[in-house]
């Protein structure tokens, strides 16, 4: 038993109209982006704050999380599927620094059936943000809180990270190749695009915009997957979307880029051969992208 994965995250930038650091009308655009990320099969959305009603109002996703409210009750975090949800579960963040404090921002759980018996351990994150020294501290303890989380309630399942991370593995002050080793996950831009090379530390690092990244730099917005001895997750591409999430004029239609990837599950037969099949597995698909990537 197998199938294929369209997955995306994308911080839509829900603030209310006067704060937002988006150029674009935040009530069309967003009702815009429910209708454009329609043909994903789980989509991780930050930032949903003061506009869920226009993100779902031409969504077709069968699926979704209901939204906690606006601005200070509402996490921003909302996932949508094309797969049942069987569980859900929100986390607010134990520290956080400056605006970050004003809503329960954090992390979310959620388990999908991909087929009947197949579960997918799928999570939404969104980390404190700006780089000053209390902000770095709070992030380092979020990804610390997340990694706890993820190892206590992913336990030998297969998982799907999606979401704003706020993090560099170029900014020597992030933790980010910490939690990527506490939990055992591939991330996906280094997986498919940079051959599975980690990014080495950049003295007096200073982060792109991110409406300016591509398919050849890192960005804050990441997308992390592993498999498990019953079922294995294999990359087959990572995309920037750009074009699609713009308007006609070719403005974005938030302040950050969507990201998606594509992914084929798989039914493990034999467990004992799990590990092995799939760092194959891993491998073809890295050289195949990569050499999709120079034509």
């Amino acid at each position: 038993m197998s199938g294929e994965l369209k997955v995306l995250t994308y911080n839509v930038a829900g603030l209310p109209q006067i704060i937002s650091s988006a150029k674009t009308p935040r009530a069309s655009s967003i009702r815009s982006i429910g209708q454009r990320i329609n043909h994903f099969d789980i989509v991780n959305v930050q930032e949903d704050f003061n506009y869920n009603e226009f993100l779902y109002a031409d969504n077709s996703h069968p699926y979704r999380t209901e939204a906690m409210g606006t601005i200070p009750f509402s996490d921003g975090l909302s996932t949508l599927s094309k797969y049942p949800i069987v569980a859900i579960e929100r986390v607010a963040w134990k520290d956080c620094s400056g605006a970050d404090c004003l809503t329960p921002k954090g992390f979310s759980y959620t388990r999908m059936e991909l087929s009947k018996g197949v579960f997918l351990d799928v999570y939404n994150i969104h980390a404190t943000a700006q780089d000053n020294k209390d902000a770095i501290v709070a992030r380092k303890q979020n990804l610390l809180q997340f990694a706890a989380y993820v190892k206590q309630h992913s336990d030998g399942e297969a998982v799907l990270i999606m979401g704003d991370f706020n993090a560099h593995y170029t900014f020597s002050e992030d933790n980010i190749r910490d939690f990527k080793k506490e939990t055992g996950m591939i991330d996906g831009w280094v997986e498919v695009r940079n051959r599975g090379e980690i990014p080495e530390v950049v003295s007096g690092f200073k982060a792109r915009l991110a409406l300016d990244i591509d398919e050849a730099c890192e960005s804050i917005d990441k997308i992390y997957f592993r498999g498990s001895s019953k079922l294995s997750m294999i990359p087959k591409g990572y995309r920037v979307e750009k074009e699609l999430f713009q308007t006609k004029e070719g403005a974005a239609l938030s302040d950050h880029c969507a990201i998606s990837m594509a992914l084929r599950w798989e039914i493990i037969e034999k467990q004992e051969e799990s590990s092995t099949r799939e760092v194959s597995l891993l491998n073809a698909a890295r050289e195949q992208t990569y050499a999709d990537a120079k034509l």
